[in-house]
């Protein structure tokens, strides 16, 4: 790992000063979560806003948007009492590579999960044991929980794990806005890695 010089740690800060204003979420896909306050709704939205920051910001969030409509705008309660008709609605979805394949599975993902657990933090725990936070750990956990079920191969690819050597840059990013958004909240905890 590389250590942060003065020189990065100044310019890091900088960057900050500039985009750690209020007046920034309503221009980026953190304003997602935001439209939230339920931790599950705040995790969904989150993790979709995540895996599809790539590309247009505005285009980002208008799918976003588009897709939390099509939850009601309640996509924790959508994600776990949906019935098979109400996802006809997401068959024609796109946002760059990431295609209706894709998102289908990821609510089948979520309804499973949500099946066994209150919150989407225990996919990233991986046990009861663990104490000691470990992002790559955390991570590769994450990416093995959400391809334990049979899953379209081609969903692989919207999923990082530092197993393939990957950054995880937007999972990194989803683990940071759902720490911040739902601690602002107060109303859950993720674990801080």
């Amino acid at each position: 790992m590389t250590a942060i010089t003065p020189e990065l740690e100044q310019f890091l800060n900088d960057k900050v000063a500039i985009y750690n204003q209020i007046w920034f979420i309503d221009k980026d896909p953190v304003c997602i979560p935001h439209l939230f306050t339920r931790p599950q709704d705040i995790e969904i939205a989150g993790l979709f806003a995540a895996t599809l920051a790539w590309g247009n910001r505005t285009s980002i969030i208008n799918n976003c948007k588009k897709l939390m409509e099509w939850m009601d705008n309640a996509p924790y309660d959508f994600t776990i009492n949906h019935k098979e008709t109400d996802l006809k609605r997401f068959l024609h979805f796109a946002h760059r590579t990431f295609n209706a394949t894709d998102l289908l599975y990821f609510i089948y993902f979520l309804k499973h999960h949500y099946g066994e657990f209150s919150s989407l933090e225990s996919a990233f725990v991986p046990g009861p044991d663990y104490t000691e936070p470990d992002v790559e750990q955390a991570l590769v956990q994450f990416h093995n929980a959400f391809f334990a079920l049979e899953h379209p191969p081609r969903t692989k690819k919207h999923v990082a794990t530092p197993v393939r050597n990957s950054a995880c840059k937007r999972l990194n990013m989803y683990l940071r806005v759902i720490g911040v958004v739902i601690n602002q909240n107060n109303t859950a905890h993720f674990r801080q890695f």
